[in-house]
Protein backbone atom coordinates (compact mmCIF):
# COMPACT_ATOMS: atom_id res chain seq x y z
CA UNK A 1 0.00 0.00 0.00
CA UNK A 2 1.08 3.66 -0.43
CA UNK A 3 1.65 5.83 2.33
CA UNK A 4 -1.10 7.40 4.22
CA UNK A 5 0.52 11.44 3.47
CA UNK A 6 0.18 10.03 -0.16
CA UNK A 7 -3.23 9.05 -0.50
CA UNK A 8 -4.25 12.08 1.50
CA UNK A 9 -2.56 14.04 -1.47
CA UNK A 10 -4.79 12.06 -3.94
CA UNK A 11 -7.81 12.52 -2.57
CA UNK A 12 -7.30 16.49 -2.59
CA UNK A 13 -5.67 16.44 -6.13
CA UNK A 14 -7.92 17.18 -9.29
CA UNK A 15 -8.28 13.84 -11.36
CA UNK A 16 -6.82 13.77 -14.58
CA UNK A 17 -5.98 11.72 -17.31
CA UNK A 18 -2.13 11.72 -18.83
CA UNK A 19 0.77 9.26 -20.47
CA UNK A 20 1.39 6.59 -18.30
CA UNK A 21 5.04 6.22 -17.45
CA UNK A 22 6.98 3.64 -16.04
CA UNK A 23 7.71 3.73 -12.50
CA UNK A 24 4.73 6.08 -11.66
CA UNK A 25 4.72 5.32 -7.80
CA UNK A 26 0.77 5.96 -7.50
CA UNK A 27 0.48 2.92 -9.57
CA UNK A 28 1.86 1.13 -7.05
CA UNK A 29 2.34 -2.50 -7.40
CA UNK A 30 1.33 -1.96 -11.63
CA UNK A 31 4.17 0.29 -11.88
CA UNK A 32 6.36 -1.59 -14.38
CA UNK A 33 2.95 -1.83 -16.77
CA UNK A 34 3.16 1.45 -18.59
CA UNK A 35 4.40 0.84 -22.60
CA UNK A 36 4.30 -1.73 -24.81
CA UNK A 37 4.61 -5.18 -24.53
CA UNK A 38 5.30 -7.94 -27.45
CA UNK A 39 6.92 -10.85 -28.56
CA UNK A 40 9.36 -9.14 -30.29
CA UNK A 41 12.30 -10.92 -32.26
CA UNK A 42 13.72 -12.78 -29.55
CA UNK A 43 10.50 -13.42 -27.70
CA UNK A 44 8.37 -14.77 -31.33
CA UNK A 45 5.79 -17.25 -30.81
CA UNK A 46 6.30 -17.52 -27.07
CA UNK A 47 1.93 -17.42 -26.82
CA UNK A 48 0.32 -20.65 -26.46
CA UNK A 49 -3.44 -21.33 -26.00
CA UNK A 50 -5.32 -24.25 -25.28
CA UNK A 51 -9.40 -24.28 -25.64
CA UNK A 52 -11.83 -27.18 -25.69
CA UNK A 53 -14.67 -25.95 -27.84
CA UNK A 54 -18.37 -27.61 -28.26
CA UNK A 55 -18.37 -29.70 -31.75
CA UNK A 56 -20.55 -31.85 -33.35
CA UNK A 57 -18.05 -34.99 -34.95
CA UNK A 58 -19.99 -37.95 -36.73
CA UNK A 59 -18.94 -41.50 -35.33
CA UNK A 60 -16.23 -40.54 -32.69
CA UNK A 61 -18.74 -40.32 -29.40
CA UNK A 62 -16.38 -37.01 -28.82
CA UNK A 63 -19.18 -34.29 -28.26
CA UNK A 64 -16.07 -31.29 -27.82
CA UNK A 65 -12.82 -30.35 -29.97
CA UNK A 66 -9.61 -29.47 -28.31
CA UNK A 67 -7.81 -26.37 -30.07
CA UNK A 68 -4.18 -25.12 -29.63
CA UNK A 69 -2.97 -22.08 -30.87
CA UNK A 70 0.72 -20.51 -31.41
CA UNK A 71 0.49 -16.37 -31.13
CA UNK A 72 2.03 -13.53 -30.95
CA UNK A 73 0.76 -10.83 -29.07
CA UNK A 74 1.10 -6.93 -28.25
CA UNK A 75 -0.06 -5.35 -25.41
CA UNK A 76 -0.44 -1.89 -24.40
CA UNK A 77 -0.65 0.32 -21.57
CA UNK A 78 -1.18 3.81 -22.27
CA UNK A 79 -2.82 5.77 -20.14
CA UNK A 80 -3.35 6.36 -16.51
CA UNK A 81 -6.65 7.77 -15.20
CA UNK A 82 -5.72 9.55 -11.54
CA UNK A 83 -7.86 10.96 -8.39
CA UNK A 84 -10.81 8.96 -9.70
CA UNK A 85 -13.10 9.25 -6.36
CA UNK A 86 -15.67 6.53 -5.37
CA UNK A 87 -17.84 8.33 -2.74
CA UNK A 88 -18.89 7.12 0.70
CA UNK A 89 -19.68 7.88 3.92
CA UNK A 90 -19.71 6.43 6.81
CA UNK A 91 -21.88 6.48 10.04
CA UNK A 92 -20.54 5.65 13.58
CA UNK A 93 -22.79 8.25 15.60
CA UNK A 94 -21.63 10.91 13.85
CA UNK A 95 -21.32 10.94 9.55
CA UNK A 96 -18.18 11.35 7.68
CA UNK A 97 -16.87 11.32 4.08
CA UNK A 98 -15.40 7.99 2.80
CA UNK A 99 -14.40 8.49 -0.55
CA UNK A 100 -12.39 5.87 -2.20
CA UNK A 101 -9.72 7.20 -4.53
CA UNK A 102 -9.08 4.75 -7.51
CA UNK A 103 -5.72 4.92 -10.10
CA UNK A 104 -6.74 3.18 -12.96
CA UNK A 105 -4.09 2.22 -16.30
CA UNK A 106 -6.04 1.45 -19.35
CA UNK A 107 -4.70 -1.43 -21.54
CA UNK A 108 -5.30 -3.38 -25.13
CA UNK A 109 -4.12 -6.65 -25.88
CA UNK A 110 -4.16 -7.79 -29.32
CA UNK A 111 -3.28 -11.31 -30.14
CA UNK A 112 -2.42 -12.77 -33.36
CA UNK A 113 -2.81 -16.68 -34.46
CA UNK A 114 0.66 -18.27 -35.95
CA UNK A 115 -0.55 -21.56 -36.17
CA UNK A 116 -3.18 -23.89 -34.86
CA UNK A 117 -4.44 -27.22 -34.90
CA UNK A 118 -7.11 -28.94 -33.37
CA UNK A 119 -8.77 -32.99 -32.43
CA UNK A 120 -10.68 -34.41 -34.08
CA UNK A 121 -9.81 -32.43 -37.19
CA UNK A 122 -12.46 -29.92 -37.86
CA UNK A 123 -11.24 -27.52 -40.42
CA UNK A 124 -12.04 -24.41 -38.40
CA UNK A 125 -8.91 -23.99 -36.83
CA UNK A 126 -8.37 -20.52 -38.90
CA UNK A 127 -5.53 -19.48 -40.71
CA UNK A 128 -1.51 -18.30 -40.03
CA UNK A 129 -1.14 -14.72 -39.32
CA UNK A 130 -5.10 -13.61 -38.32
CA UNK A 131 -5.87 -11.66 -35.66
CA UNK A 132 -7.99 -13.91 -33.03
CA UNK A 133 -8.46 -11.84 -29.57
CA UNK A 134 -8.99 -8.50 -28.75
CA UNK A 135 -9.52 -6.58 -25.25
CA UNK A 136 -9.80 -3.61 -24.49
CA UNK A 137 -9.75 -2.79 -20.20
CA UNK A 138 -8.45 -0.98 -17.14
CA UNK A 139 -6.02 -2.06 -14.36
CA UNK A 140 -7.31 -0.61 -11.06
CA UNK A 141 -4.97 0.42 -8.25
CA UNK A 142 -7.54 1.14 -5.07
CA UNK A 143 -5.33 3.52 -2.73
CA UNK A 144 -7.71 3.42 0.14
CA UNK A 145 -10.88 1.64 1.42
CA UNK A 146 -9.59 -1.86 0.01
CA UNK A 147 -8.56 -5.00 1.65
CA UNK A 148 -4.70 -5.64 0.89
CA UNK A 149 -6.14 -8.98 -0.88
CA UNK A 150 -7.77 -7.00 -3.10
CA UNK A 151 -6.60 -4.12 -3.71
CA UNK A 152 -5.72 -4.01 -7.66
CA UNK A 153 -8.03 -4.93 -10.12
CA UNK A 154 -8.96 -5.42 -13.49
CA UNK A 155 -11.64 -4.58 -15.76
CA UNK A 156 -11.92 -6.54 -19.32
CA UNK A 157 -14.39 -6.83 -22.36
CA UNK A 158 -14.52 -9.50 -25.23
CA UNK A 159 -16.03 -9.13 -28.26
CA UNK A 160 -17.38 -12.48 -27.55
CA UNK A 161 -19.98 -10.96 -25.49
CA UNK A 162 -18.07 -11.51 -21.75
CA UNK A 163 -17.09 -8.56 -19.39
CA UNK A 164 -15.35 -9.62 -16.52
CA UNK A 165 -14.15 -7.98 -13.18
CA UNK A 166 -10.92 -9.74 -11.83
CA UNK A 167 -9.85 -8.51 -7.82
CA UNK A 168 -6.52 -9.57 -6.09
CA UNK A 169 -3.46 -8.21 -4.95
CA UNK A 170 0.38 -7.47 -5.75
CA UNK A 171 3.70 -8.60 -4.75
CA UNK A 172 7.41 -7.71 -5.25
CA UNK A 173 10.07 -10.33 -4.00
CA UNK A 174 13.54 -11.16 -5.14
CA UNK A 175 14.85 -13.62 -7.76
CA UNK A 176 13.04 -15.26 -10.33
CA UNK A 177 9.25 -16.43 -9.86
CA UNK A 178 8.17 -19.76 -8.71
CA UNK A 179 5.55 -20.92 -11.45
CA UNK A 180 3.07 -23.72 -10.11
CA UNK A 181 1.79 -26.69 -11.74
CA UNK A 182 -1.46 -26.80 -13.98
CA UNK A 183 -3.08 -29.61 -14.83
CA UNK A 184 -5.23 -28.54 -17.90
CA UNK A 185 -7.61 -31.48 -17.65
CA UNK A 186 -11.47 -30.73 -17.88
CA UNK A 187 -13.10 -30.99 -14.23
CA UNK A 188 -15.78 -33.58 -13.84
CA UNK A 189 -14.38 -36.40 -15.96
CA UNK A 190 -12.52 -39.38 -15.66
CA UNK A 191 -8.86 -37.59 -15.76
CA UNK A 192 -7.42 -40.74 -16.81
CA UNK A 193 -5.81 -39.99 -20.24
CA UNK A 194 -6.56 -43.42 -21.68
CA UNK A 195 -10.54 -42.66 -21.70
CA UNK A 196 -11.88 -42.52 -24.71
CA UNK A 197 -13.63 -39.20 -23.89
CA UNK A 198 -10.31 -37.91 -23.46
CA UNK A 199 -8.67 -38.81 -26.79
CA UNK A 200 -7.72 -35.32 -27.86
CA UNK A 201 -5.92 -33.93 -24.99
CA UNK A 202 -4.12 -37.28 -25.00
CA UNK A 203 -3.37 -36.64 -28.91
CA UNK A 204 -2.12 -33.54 -27.66
CA UNK A 205 -0.09 -34.87 -24.49
CA UNK A 206 1.84 -37.92 -26.74
CA UNK A 207 2.67 -35.12 -29.48
CA UNK A 208 2.77 -31.63 -28.09
CA UNK A 209 1.85 -29.31 -30.26
CA UNK A 210 4.91 -27.34 -31.96
CA UNK A 211 3.66 -24.45 -34.16
CA UNK A 212 5.88 -23.09 -36.37
CA UNK A 213 9.37 -23.10 -33.77
CA UNK A 214 11.81 -24.23 -36.17
CA UNK A 215 13.95 -25.83 -32.83
CA UNK A 216 13.86 -29.35 -33.15
CA UNK A 217 14.50 -30.00 -29.47
CA UNK A 218 11.29 -27.64 -28.14
CA UNK A 219 9.49 -30.32 -26.68
CA UNK A 220 5.80 -28.23 -27.80
CA UNK A 221 2.99 -27.18 -25.66
CA UNK A 222 1.10 -29.89 -23.52
CA UNK A 223 -2.14 -28.97 -23.04
CA UNK A 224 -1.84 -31.12 -19.58
CA UNK A 225 0.84 -29.56 -18.52
CA UNK A 226 1.27 -26.27 -19.86
CA UNK A 227 3.34 -24.14 -17.50
CA UNK A 228 6.12 -25.55 -18.12
CA UNK A 229 6.68 -23.54 -20.91
CA UNK A 230 7.05 -20.44 -18.62
CA UNK A 231 9.76 -22.60 -16.19
CA UNK A 232 13.07 -20.49 -16.46
CA UNK A 233 11.48 -18.63 -19.21
CA UNK A 234 13.13 -15.52 -19.04
CA UNK A 235 16.76 -14.76 -21.12
CA UNK A 236 18.91 -13.75 -18.13
CA UNK A 237 19.38 -13.40 -14.80
CA UNK A 238 15.88 -12.45 -12.77
CA UNK A 239 16.79 -9.71 -9.79
CA UNK A 240 13.26 -9.16 -8.89
CA UNK A 241 10.01 -10.35 -9.31
CA UNK A 242 6.39 -8.36 -9.25
CA UNK A 243 3.76 -10.66 -9.15
CA UNK A 244 0.22 -9.75 -9.68
CA UNK A 245 -2.61 -12.23 -9.49
CA UNK A 246 -6.62 -11.67 -10.05
CA UNK A 247 -9.27 -13.55 -9.53
CA UNK A 248 -13.01 -13.29 -10.49
CA UNK A 249 -13.84 -15.66 -7.33
CA UNK A 250 -12.63 -12.68 -4.92
CA UNK A 251 -15.48 -10.85 -2.98
CA UNK A 252 -17.87 -9.06 -5.95
CA UNK A 253 -15.54 -10.15 -8.84
CA UNK A 254 -16.69 -11.89 -11.43
CA UNK A 255 -18.08 -12.23 -15.25
CA UNK A 256 -21.00 -12.20 -17.30
CA UNK A 257 -21.77 -13.00 -20.28
CA UNK A 258 -24.11 -12.68 -23.88
CA UNK A 259 -26.97 -15.36 -23.58
CA UNK A 260 -25.93 -17.32 -26.38
CA UNK A 261 -22.22 -17.53 -24.15
CA UNK A 262 -24.46 -18.58 -20.83
CA UNK A 263 -26.41 -21.53 -23.02
CA UNK A 264 -23.71 -22.63 -25.17
CA UNK A 265 -20.14 -22.29 -23.21
CA UNK A 266 -20.59 -20.18 -19.92
CA UNK A 267 -17.35 -18.21 -19.35
CA UNK A 268 -17.81 -18.88 -15.34
CA UNK A 269 -14.72 -18.41 -13.56
CA UNK A 270 -10.97 -16.54 -14.58
CA UNK A 271 -7.90 -16.27 -12.55
CA UNK A 272 -4.78 -14.56 -14.14
CA UNK A 273 -1.19 -14.22 -12.81
CA UNK A 274 1.50 -11.80 -14.30
CA UNK A 275 4.77 -12.03 -12.91
CA UNK A 276 7.42 -9.03 -14.65
CA UNK A 277 10.68 -9.81 -13.99
CA UNK A 278 13.27 -7.18 -14.06
CA UNK A 279 16.26 -8.60 -15.60
CA UNK A 280 20.30 -7.40 -14.40
CA UNK A 281 20.63 -6.29 -17.57
CA UNK A 282 20.04 -2.45 -18.54
CA UNK A 283 18.01 -1.00 -21.38
CA UNK A 284 19.83 2.10 -23.20
CA UNK A 285 17.80 4.04 -20.95
CA UNK A 286 19.46 2.19 -17.49
CA UNK A 287 16.68 0.86 -16.23
CA UNK A 288 16.28 -2.67 -16.04
CA UNK A 289 15.70 -5.32 -19.29
CA UNK A 290 11.77 -6.29 -18.08
CA UNK A 291 10.09 -9.21 -19.19
CA UNK A 292 6.55 -10.45 -18.83
CA UNK A 293 5.14 -13.92 -18.14
CA UNK A 294 1.24 -14.63 -18.05
CA UNK A 295 -0.76 -17.84 -16.95
CA UNK A 296 -4.50 -17.31 -17.45
CA UNK A 297 -7.22 -20.22 -17.09
CA UNK A 298 -11.02 -19.43 -17.82
CA UNK A 299 -13.21 -22.09 -17.20
CA UNK A 300 -16.13 -23.06 -19.43
CA UNK A 301 -19.00 -24.59 -18.08
CA UNK A 302 -20.51 -27.37 -20.92
CA UNK A 303 -22.23 -31.15 -20.95
CA UNK A 304 -22.86 -32.51 -18.07
CA UNK A 305 -20.42 -33.69 -15.83
CA UNK A 306 -19.42 -37.74 -15.98
CA UNK A 307 -18.57 -38.80 -12.42
CA UNK A 308 -21.94 -38.68 -11.03
CA UNK A 309 -21.74 -35.45 -9.48
CA UNK A 310 -24.36 -32.85 -10.55
CA UNK A 311 -23.65 -30.15 -12.58
CA UNK A 312 -21.35 -29.30 -15.67
CA UNK A 313 -17.97 -30.11 -16.80
CA UNK A 314 -15.49 -27.31 -16.44
CA UNK A 315 -13.19 -26.87 -19.46
CA UNK A 316 -9.98 -25.17 -18.70
CA UNK A 317 -9.00 -22.28 -21.41
CA UNK A 318 -5.21 -21.55 -21.03
CA UNK A 319 -3.37 -19.08 -22.21
CA UNK A 320 0.69 -18.30 -21.63
CA UNK A 321 3.08 -16.05 -22.89
CA UNK A 322 6.07 -14.62 -22.44
CA UNK A 323 7.14 -10.94 -23.83
CA UNK A 324 9.27 -8.53 -23.31
CA UNK A 325 8.58 -4.42 -22.74
CA UNK A 326 10.00 -2.86 -25.62
CA UNK A 327 8.33 0.74 -25.95
CA UNK A 328 7.46 3.23 -23.36
CA UNK A 329 3.48 4.58 -23.42
CA UNK A 330 3.00 6.29 -26.69
CA UNK A 331 3.55 10.21 -26.57
CA UNK A 332 1.62 10.59 -29.28
CA UNK A 333 -1.90 9.96 -27.38
CA UNK A 334 -3.33 13.07 -26.13
CA UNK A 335 -4.61 13.04 -22.38
CA UNK A 336 -7.85 14.98 -21.68
CA UNK A 337 -9.16 16.50 -18.68
CA UNK A 338 -11.30 14.10 -16.41
CA UNK A 339 -14.50 14.86 -14.48
CA UNK A 340 -14.31 15.62 -11.20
Amino acid sequence: MIAASRVTELKTEPRYIDIARQGDSDLDVLKLLPGTWKNDPGMKGRGWNAIALPFASSGSGIDYRLLVNQYDEVLKFTLVDKGVKNRGIQRNGTSINTDQVVVALDYEQRIEQLLADDFPASGLQGDPNTTIHHEPGLWLFMTNEAEKTSNIGRLGTIPHGDSLLALGAGEVTNGPPTIPPINGLPIGVNQNLTSPYLAPYNHFHLAPFKGVVADPTFPGFDPVKPHLLLVGGAPGTVTRTTKLQVSTTVETAGIVNIPFIVRQANAAEMISTFWIMELDELTPAGTPRLILQYLQIVLLDFFPRRDGLPGLIRWPHVSINTMEKVADADAMKTAAPATP
